[in-house]
């Protein structure tokens, strides 16, 4: 960019420096001071620090707050009514409760009953359909006649 015989000048910038301009302070015009006597003259009380110095001042009362207003009282029919109808609410939900319980229950045991009906009928089905084991036939005594594999022996 520049050529290697010209010295490199950094630029000069001219500064702008702002100063600001102050506020005149806001005149406060003191309180008109209302000579009062007070109630009572203050007691002055004194304490020896444990180094020996003594230092004097007015006592301090501590703020009281102000007193609370009694809240009204709740009338006892009114506690009673509101209770009684939070215990007729528990009651209807326990209810509510103990029915879909019931409701479930007997589904559960329902199908438990369907399982078991069809497990012990598929066994049963099975041990009536399979051929194993049974090759020479099954022997049936019906009223002293015999019955072997689809032949009547009488």
């Amino acid at each position: 960019m520049y050529p290697d015989h010209t010295p490199h000048v950094p630029a000069q910038r001219t500064v702008e420096v702002h100063q600001p301009t102050p506020y005149p302070p806001a005149a406060v015009a003191p309180a008109p001071v209302v000579p009062v006597q007070p109630n009572a003259v203050p007691a002055v009380a004194s304490i020896v620090l444990p180094d020996g110095r003594v230092v004097t001042g007015y006592a301090i009362e501590p703020t009281r707050p102000e007193p609370v207003a009694a809240k009204p009282a709740v009338s006892r029919t009114a506690v009673n009514v509101a209770l009684g109808g939070v215990g007729f609410l528990a009651v209807c939900g326990g209810l509510v409760l103990l029915t879909s319980f019931i409701a479930a229950l007997t589904a559960f045991v329902t199908q438990l009953i369907i399982l078991a009906a069809v497990f012990f009928g598929g066994w049963i089905a099975v041990q009536l359909f399979s051929t194993r084991g049974h090759q020479g036939g099954t022997t049936v005594n019906i009223r002293k006649a015999t019955f072997k594999r689809n032949h009547f022996h009488g």
